[in-house]
């Protein structure tokens, strides 16, 4: 029996507010920037941007560009930034931006690289940093911080001031990247103090066309003075160890149009308190700046986030209605030394949860030492959709079904949406949620009603909708003059073929690739590896198989070419568009890839990586200290880079030898802290009970790009070189990984890597994921290994 999902688009809405805002870009410049009431405009065009956090101060700095180049390789437009007071002034009247704290060189990156940058001046940051951010000698002089309160006003002034001479000139009227300023963060219940301290920055120098505040938890904001941004996550650190999934996470797995998520920072306010009315949502378009790309551990609670986790919250925020998507965090980091005291987060300073010394990974897309991980390629398949249809889907309503989940406990009804403007849209499906596998959906067809265009009902076969799928359809969908009816695959992007358009289309793994074609907008179709029949006054492409040979030809009513290239679902997740020699080409490669003016640098384990792109330069490009073969790949062109010297030394053997120096006593007893939660166990545990092991790691490894695996098992472990801390980790049955340039030489040398580890008490109040309980009663290394990444950089003679 099919199963006929329905819904009606409804006719456009009036136009949107304009003008009602007091947001104004810099005069004269060249794509100002403005606010409607349900979307943004960049040169007078639709703008749907996608920010993505990155905290220098936790990166070294001679590796930011690099890692920008990564953002924005993975879809990011607008880079944005704490700009973590404690960072810069831990002790009072020295502020620092030399080295990692350089403010004003990172901006100028994200601008020399075309990214938009948001710094998220504070003063209060949250960032699970110390007291949120604030110096403790702040604090030290002030009773009521984050208030009007001259005595904390003060120091703000002189703080904000610092910010705006590292940043003067950056702004838009000078040509600079800065596209939005966040004040303070979190504040729910003071908007007159929000309105001072915008007042303040803008008295200091600083402008940029948006003032932003986040606007979770019912805040109050001065009317019309911040854009209100959302958030939602797919795993929370700061609620109670045994309190399950939360709801407040559940819900972004379902399309809604509810923007506001009660569960962020809900640890530091009162639970019975709201802030009030949510920020009018007819004034202001749905933007958002902490989509989770991961989610930071706790002590007491040590959630797990999986790549599928990240993207179906991702796409399902576009389908509530989003044009903004904001991922916190992007790249994950390290907490810097400081000098007076440990930067994290913790129960010593009366916050409610207790984060590590210094490993702030947040389990992000691009990780603590700039590792890949599989939830970039996930985000960066939607961003290149975005890329090339963002300004159609930004103006786009987002509609609900007819038939809708009854609750959060429904998982046996079909979660869709469609984004329509009454004569086209997006259909998009999530039939993931993280914990509790949704069901496949069989026999599942869909019917979707336009007022100004005829109904659609497809596919033409009913299809599965696989458990753990999901995805965004085309409906009515213009490329280049062929109007494509639906397609059964997700737009992935358009590359300028010698001419002929090429739209690149990603399957969904259990679902057959339908491509519907309206027949009045083409003149002939060829589908070598697909079956073409006319139906209805469409030409139907079925039979497809994905895969970079799956091209449909298309010679259009108007006199152009189009082609359709299909995708297998994994191939797709490959996929990069960039500027590389002289043009702008689609890349497809299992390994990391950045474009950097006129050369493409892979980043790659061992091995042989290699690269597919359309359309081929005119030659094989060139890379040092390698020979590159060139073979055909479908319709792409494949280089594969044989490398003369292997990194290493040519060993083949990753393995690390690790020495028992000392077994663990019995797990410390658990102690607790600010709302009765479990602590870190005290420093003397780790020289007394903890189990040490010493690892020795060969001196002919390379520095650069290569990670040192722990496998281990136990409650919390530290590492030193010497008697110094290098890294450390709470567990949650991940590897633990850490970088081999951030390690002293010479004292590695001397000393390897000594690793001490406590076990878990078996009665102790701390959440570990399911696949990892029990495993940390042990505190063990079972053993450890080295991968090297390479940067091969192919360039054109």
């Amino acid at each position: 029996m099919t199963h006929q999902h329905h819904l009606r688009v409804p006719a456009p809405a009036a136009p949107p507010l304009t003008g009602h805002l007091p947001f104004t870009d810099a005069p004269g410049v060249p794509d100002p920037i403005e606010v409607t009431s349900r979307w943004f405009t960049r040169g007078g065009r639709p703008w749907f941007p996608v920010s993505g956090e990155f905290h220098y101060t936790r990166y070294p700095a001679g590796e930011w560009e690099e890692e920008l180049l990564k953002m924005k390789a993975g879809g990011v437009t607008a880079v944005a930034s704490y700009v973590i007071w404690i960072h810069h002034e831990e002790t009072e009247g020295r502020i620092r931006f030399d080295g990692d704290r350089d403010l004003r060189r990172f901006a100028e990156l994200c601008a020399r690289h075309g990214l938009d940058f948001i710094p998220r001046i504070g003063p209060w940051s949250h960032a699970e940093v110390r007291n949120g951010g604030l110096p403790d000698w702040l604090l030290a002089r002030t009773r009521a911080p984050r208030t009007d309160d001259p005595a904390y006003l003060e120091p703000v002034r002189t703080w904000f001031a610092a910010i705006a001479e590292q940043l003067q000139g950056l702004d838009r009227a000078h040509g600079g990247p800065i596209v939005a300023l966040q004040i303070e963060n979190e504040l729910y219940d003071q908007p007159g103090h929000l309105l001072t301290l915008k007042r303040m920055a803008q008295d200091a120098g600083l402008s940029a066309p948006l003032w932003t505040s986040t606007a979770w938890g019912g805040v109050q904001l001065p009317p019309d003075e911040l854009l209100p941004l959302f958030g939602g996550y797919t795993e929370t650190f700061w609620t109670e160890w045994d309190g399950g999934w939360p709801d407040t996470c559940r819900k972004h797995f379902f399309f809604t149009h509810q923007r506001d998520d009660e569960g962020i920072g809900a640890d530091l306010r009162p639970t019975t308190v709201r802030g009030g009315d949510p920020a009018p949502t007819d004034r202001f378009p749905w933007a958002t700046c902490e989509l989770g790309g991961g989610m930071a551990v706790a002590y007491h609670r040590r959630p797990r986030v999986e790549a599928a986790d990240v993207g179906a919250l991702g796409l399902a925020k576009i389908g509530c209605g989003s044009v903004w998507q904001g991922y916190y965090m992007f790249h994950g980091g390290t907490n810097p030394v400081g000098e007076l005291t440990t930067l994290q987060e913790s129960h010593v300073t009366d916050y409610p949860n207790d984060l590590p010394l210094l490993t702030y990974d947040f389990q992000a897309p691009l990780g603590e030492y700039g590792q890949y991980r599989p939830s970039y390629h996930e985000l960066r398949l939607q961003h290149l959709l975005l890329a090339d249809f963002g300004h159609r889907i930004a103006p786009m309503e987002s509609v609900l079904p007819e038939r809708q989940p009854a609750g959060q406990n429904d998982r046996d009804t079909l979660r869709w949406a469609v984004r329509g403007d009454g004569r086209s849209g997006f259909l998009f499906v999530n039939n993931h949620q993280p914990h509790e596998p949704l069901p496949d959906h069989p026999d599942t067809a869909f019917t979707v009603g336009f007022p100004d265009a005829p109904d659609l009902s497809f596919p033409s076969t009913p299809v599965t909708v696989p458990s753990g799928a999901y995805f965004c359809w085309p409906l009515r969908l213009d490329v280049a003059g062929l109007r494509i009816d639906w397609a059964t695959t997700q737009p992935v992007c358009t590359v300028d073929d010698h001419g002929r358009t090429v739209l690149v289309l990603a399957a969904t793994e259990g679902i057959t690739p339908e491509l519907a074609l309206a027949a009045d907008t083409v003149t002939s179709v060829s589908a070598p590896s697909g079956d073409v029949t006319s139906v209805d006054g469409r030409v139907l492409v079925t039979g497809l198989r994905p895969g970079t040979d799956a091209l449909v030809e298309v010679d259009t009513a108007d006199g152009g070419r189009v082609a359709l290239l299909v995708l297998d679902a994994a191939t797709a997740r490959t996929a990069y568009r960039g500027v590389a020699w002289g043009a702008e080409r689609l890349v497809l490669s299992a390994a990391g890839v950045v474009f950097d003016r006129d050369e493409v640098r892979v980043h790659s384990p061992a091995g042989e990586p290699s690269f597919a792109v359309l359309p081929a330069p005119g030659r094989a490009p060139v890379v040092a200290g390698a020979t590159v073969k060139e073979t055909a790949d479908g319709v792409l062109t494949r280089y594969t880079i044989l490398a003369d010297a292997v990194p290493g030394g040519g060993s083949r053997d990753t393995a690390l030898p690790v020495t028992e120096v000392r077994t663990a006593g019995p797990a410390p007893a658990t102690a607790t802290g600010v709302l009765g939660r479990a602590s870190v166990p005290a420093d003397p545990y780790f020289d007394t009970v903890a189990a040490e092991y010493r690892v020795d790691v060969p001196d002919e490894l390379p520095r650069t790009g290569t990670l040192l695996r722990i496998h281990w098992t136990g409650d919390v472990a530290r590492a030193y070189v010497g008697d110094t801390l290098v890294a450390d980790q709470f567990f949650s049955g991940r590897v633990w990984e850490i970088g081999l340039d951030r390690l002293p030489a010479e004292a590695l040398r001397a000393g390897g890597l000594r690793l001490r580890v406590l076990p878990l008490s078996a009665d102790a109040p701390v959440y570990v994921p399911a696949e990892a309980a029990g495993a940390g009663e042990t505190a063990a290394v079972a053993h450890a290994e080295w991968v090297t990444t390479r940067s091969w950089a192919a360039r054109m003679d």
